[in-house]
């Protein structure tokens, strides 16, 4: 298993620690990029066809598509995997 970051590769599929790994994951990928990624995962989401239908038809810009797809996405993930909240403060002793 590839570790990367925060975050492992095991026969194409990424497995996370929290779910900030998710999100700093799906952030940056562009729509073209995000179908390449999300394909080894088994998410319930629109298919392409659709996806694209719906933006070359005017129904929705990409930017939105985009959006939505990458939450549905990070809630299945994050749901499949049960990943925690990462915890941000730093702890502190009470001595």
């Amino acid at each position: 298993m590839q570790s990367i970051g925060t975050f492992r590769h095991a026969g194409g599929m990424r497995y996370f620690e929290d779910q900030k790994d998710v999100d700093e994951w799906l952030d940056p990928l562009t729509y073209e990029e995000f179908w390449q990624e999300v394909s080894t995962f088994s998410v319930d989401i629109p298919s392409r066809e659709e996806c694209d239908s719906d933006i070359a038809d005017g129904i929705a810009p990409e930017a939105m598509v985009l959006n939505v797809l990458k939450g549905l996405t990070r809630l299945q993930v994050i749901d499949q995997q049960n990943l925690p909240v990462r915890i941000t403060v730093p702890w502190m002793s009470l001595h």
